[in-house]
């Protein structure tokens, strides 16, 4: 028996700026979406060639209720080949929410308040 961990869903309010802000932050780009011909919602895939795993965005018009995306304890982990340059990026977009030099890593925060755990290569 095996198992492959593939995706993990959040909630996204406004799909275009969450996807504008993965792109620039991290690099991750759009790999297929699913759409009902109604248009009231959008799932997005975004992911890069680096991993097989994705993160799926949930986009929902006209939601106006509150989504419960965990907060600092509920987020995903990303290995970065250059962590200085990408914390000085991270730094530049004002998305960091959390750091700790004693472990070596760092969090931002996406336009919904997920927060993604930045962690060196090398670590």
């Amino acid at each position: 028996m095996r198992a492959k961990l593939i995706h993990r869903n959040t909630h996204a309010y406004d799909l275009d700026a969450t996807l504008a802000f993965y792109e620039k932050a991290l690099g991750l780009t759009e790999k297929r979406r699913k759409l009902p011909e109604d248009g009231s919602w959008a799932i997005v895939f975004i992911g890069n060639d680096q991993s097989d795993f994705e993160l799926e965005l949930t986009w929902n018009k006209d939601y106006e209720g509150t989504y419960d995306n965990g907060n600092g304890d509920t987020h995903v982990a990303v290995e970065v080949d250059d962590y200085d340059a990408y914390h000085a990026l991270h730094e530049e977009m004002g998305c960091i929410v959390k750091e700790n030099p004693r472990m070596g890593l760092y969090f931002i925060a996406d336009p919904d308040g997920c927060w993604v755990e930045i962690l060196p290569e090398d670590r």
